[in-house]
């Protein structure tokens, strides 16, 4: 595939899984998430790998720096917020919304292999480890 062209805003909401890659080129990966009411995507440092998020629909703690557990920054967000977490900072994103998360994000380098499907956050944990 030479490139991927979509419509971002409808590619997240519509996705149902925890984790999906849409698109994975040689220095940038695109994935969507839909992370359920109280959950999270899991407290994680990527070494080698920034990483973009953007909101695009519901509410969400964002933790950021330090380690799990005391972070250095909590910052409350929403649809259209966005977030850059540079490589080798630990970071959470919790949904404290009602309804699903719906967030979309970019690795640089690429984090997950081309055409993961993670349909649950237990079915990713499992993959990681």
């Amino acid at each position: 595939m030479p490139g991927w062209v979509g419509n971002i805003e409808q590619e997240t909401l519509s996705n149902e899984t925890f984790r999906t890659v849409v698109f994975t080129g040689e220095h940038t990966q695109l994935t969507v998430m839909s992370i359920e009411p109280g959950d999270d995507i899991g407290g994680e440092v990527h070494h080698g790998h920034d990483q973009f998020l953007r909101i695009e629909s519901g509410t969400a703690r964002v933790e950021l720096g330090g380690s799990e557990g005391s972070p250095e920054e909590v910052h409350e967000v929403a649809d259209d917020w966005a977030i850059i977490v540079p490589s080798g900072s630990w970071h959470n994103v919790v949904n404290t919304g009602s309804g699903k998360l719906k967030v979309y994000s970019l690795y640089s380098p690429p984090e997950h292999p081309d055409g993961t499907v993670h349909r649950t956050k237990a079915d990713a944990l499992a993959a990681e480890h």
